[in-house]
């Protein structure tokens, strides 16, 4: 499929989504006490690399862009989807939302003191992988930390039915951890440690934390 035709699919199948995606997620992080050291750990990254803006790529519904605002991060989120994008700014009017994909992300070099990728290379397919990591890779100043998390496994799934039975036509992309960190590093990060975890945000996600390489 080509690049168009999976991002309007994952485009259309968040907008019909977003408000039941909203309601379901919005205290997951409540359940999750490991995510939520994760997100700690990372906010205390970018602290002691030197502050500065942080982007949520593929935010969502803006919660764990609230989250990490709440530790004090100057953060905004970008996701794919308007209506998602509609539903982050009605629930956190106070923060910025943009609507963006991550594979035209086009912020200035060097301008970003940490990212942030929430489950949300998940709908990149391989083929577009190595493409999205060395655009992070340039937004993302030399030292600074990237948090990825994700759906652990092998190959695509295609999903037609979201919550409630709501239809939709994505392809969830799972990943071996040793694999996605060579990825990472091929794009100019520094892998430092790596983790898979259960919990409700996944039943086997994993976790990479990085930093960008000079």
């Amino acid at each position: 499929m080509s690049a168009e035709g999976w991002l309007a699919d994952t485009r259309t199948s968040y907008d019909t989504l977003a408000t039941t995606y909203a309601e379901r997620t919005r205290d997951l992080l409540s359940r999750t006490p490991y995510e939520r050291a994760a997100l700690a750990l990372f906010a205390d990254q970018v602290r002691e690399a030197g502050d500065g803006p942080v982007a949520d790529v593929g935010c969502g519904t803006g919660r764990i862009t609230a989250h990490l605002n709440g530790l004090g991060l100057d953060v905004f989120g970008v996701d794919l989807s308007p209506a998602m994008v509609a539903e982050a700014r009605r629930a956190y009017p106070a923060l910025r939302f943009e609507v963006g994909s991550m594979t035209e992300l086009d912020l200035p070099d060097a301008s970003l003191a940490g990212l942030l990728a929430w489950y949300s290379l998940i709908h990149i397919p391989d083929e577009e992988l190595g493409g999205v990591l060395s655009r992070f890779r340039r937004m993302v100043r030399p030292g600074g930390p990237l948090l990825v998390a994700f759906h652990v496994g092998d190959g695509a799934e295609l999903k037609t039915r979201g919550f409630d039975g709501l239809p939709i036509n994505v392809h969830v992309h799972k990943r071996r951890p040793d694999g996605l960190a060579a990825r990472l590093d091929a794009a100019g990060f520094e892998v430092e440690a790596q983790t898979t975890l259960r919990s409700a945000e996944s039943s086997l996600g994993g976790m990479l934390f990085a930093h960008r390489r000079p």
